[in-house]
């Protein structure tokens, strides 16, 4: 890596795969006739804080159990978007590993494997339960990042519908990116 190469972090769920969609298609697989909506109309950064009381535990079961990671659909124009930055500087994923979900880390590899390839789980993938402790210029994530550090990089809210409250960050799309990042 160059000193003077731009490092761009970007997340995962919801930023490259589509973890809400595939947790709520997961959802009223298993259990018909208790959640209706989409993924569109969920409002709270915590997935959740959008299911009523009863459900969840359901939920947890969900986000918990093995294979929901490996089967995530891909988010429009990510894959294309991630390999375009490669050409303008150096590109990781960086993402959380999930609290108590055992599966997390190797269906993450796998998937990130499957749909970017072998160096992309290899050797551009971070996972840290800290992305403030991760360096880079910026970090493209759904969800306001803090933690123990003043982080180097400067956030890009990946813009979903239920980050909507969120104020103060620079908002980016696999539409837009180019045009956020000053690369056109």
């Amino acid at each position: 890596m160059a000193a003077s190469s731009i490092v761009y972090l970007v997340d995962c769920n919801d930023v490259l795969a589509d973890f809400r969609k595939g947790v709520l298609d997961e959802f009223r697989k298993r259990y018909p006739g208790k959640l209706y909506g989409s993924a569109e109309k969920r409002k709270s950064l915590l997935l959740e804080d959008d299911f009523p009381e009863e459900s969840r535990p359901l939920l947890e079961g969900i986000l918990l159990s093995k294979g929901l990671h490996r089967k995530l659909e891909v988010i429009e124009g990510s894959i294309e978007g991630i390999n375009y930055l490669t050409k303008k500087g150096d590109v990781f994923i960086c993402t959380a590993p999930m609290d108590g979900n055992e599966h997390f880390m190797q269906e993450m590899y796998d998937w990130i494997e499957e749909k970017l390839g072998k160096v992309w789980a290899s050797k551009r993938t971070i996972m840290s339960p800290d992305k403030t402790m991760v360096y880079g210029d910026f970090l493209i994530d759904d969800k306001p990042q803090e933690g123990k550090l003043e982080p180097d990089w400067e956030q890009l809210l990946f813009d979903q519908p239920y980050n909507k409250s969120v104020k103060g960050l620079r908002r980016i799309t696999w539409r837009n990116y180019k045009e956020v990042l000053g690369l056109k």
